[in-house]
């Protein structure tokens, strides 16, 4: 298979915090958020694989700092390393206050998909080639990552 450089299958999605996402403190939904981001995620596996894609495991989401009701959330997920079938996407969460212009790192995520075909048995996917010293430093810690989640499920 050819390998694909990150910028080909690197999503962006942008979201407006409504009132129906959030909670009594006028707080995104940690459960809205985490639904937009294994949306994004799993645009940049499809993009990346060119085919179906599902949710295998999510490492962690952490939550740097409360995105609040009116701010706009811009959610960037890139391919940080395909292995056989699976890719591990990481999502970075943006929160931008359009009161003061204020853009803040909200959030962030690693996400495996596994790439699948019509009956569900997995489907080997195009390595990735990075191409910045970030792209490489992402691309190297994923093997890490992987080797804990593999470990992990014995």
């Amino acid at each position: 298979m050819t390998p694909k450089k990150v910028s080909d299958s690197t999503t962006i999605m942008t979201e407006l915090v409504l009132p129906q996402h959030t909670n009594t403190l006028g707080n995104l939904l940690g459960g809205e958020l985490m639904h937009w981001i294994d949306i994004c995620a799993g645009i940049c596996a499809f993009r990346h694989a060119q085919n179906v894609c599902v949710t295998a495991a999510v490492d962690s989401i952490h939550f740097h700092h409360p995105i609040k009701l009116g701010q706009i959330v811009t959610l960037k997920a890139s391919i940080n390393r395909a292995f056989n079938s699976s890719m591990e996407i990481g999502v970075e969460v943006f929160s931008d206050s359009y009161t003061d212009g204020k853009v803040v790192l909200s959030n962030s995520a690693f996400i495996t998909f596994v790439s699948i075909d019509k009956d569900g048995k997995p489907l080997r996917v195009p390595p990735v080639t990075p191409e910045t010293p970030e792209e490489q430093k992402r691309f190297d810690e994923a093997l890490g990552r992987r080797e804990k989640r593999l470990q992990a499920d014995r």
